[in-house]
């Protein structure tokens, strides 16, 4: 444990955020979504929530300011009803710790399943959320 550190970020989570460079992805994905296919390093985080492990990692992590939306979900399949808590949760994380901070981008899932595979790792959550899935672009740490 560190101090100022939670506790729900691993040692493999936190060097993987530390090592990424800014323009990097990085996804957090919900228990439904299959983390081994895209190809690249999954950390486990069994049994947390996405939202929890976004409060615990936004204060450390600066979404990217040159991008149109350094936050990206993935879009409903046409008949299926989102949960709009989902959305509203990751909303109010980044609210919390970052200003200005435009809206959520939403991906089509076949296309979400794509720009995985260029992702720099997937975060497998235990979040049993339909369409809980999110990508975080980092961006240029302020000093």
């Amino acid at each position: 444990m560190l101090k100022g550190i939670s506790h729900l970020l691993s040692p493999e989570l936190l060097s993987t955020l530390y090592r990424m460079g800014h323009g990097e992805e990085i996804i957090f994905a919900d228990a439904h979504y299959p983390v081994h296919k895209a190809g690249i390093p999954v950390i486990r985080a069994d049994g947390h929530k996405i939202p929890e492990l976004l409060d615990a990692i936004l204060p450390l992590f600066e979404l990217d300011a040159y991008s149109d939306h350094p936050a990206a979900m993935m879009d409903v399949v046409p008949g299926d009803t989102p949960d709009p808590e989902v959305e509203a949760n990751y909303r109010a994380a980044i609210d919390r710790h970052q200003k200005d901070v435009p809206s959520i981008d939403k991906v089509e899932r076949f296309a979400f399943y794509e720009r995985a595979k260029n992702a720099h790792a997937i975060v497998a959550t235990g979040d049993t959320a339909k369409y809980a899935n999110i990508i975080l672009t980092k961006g240029v740490t302020p000093i």
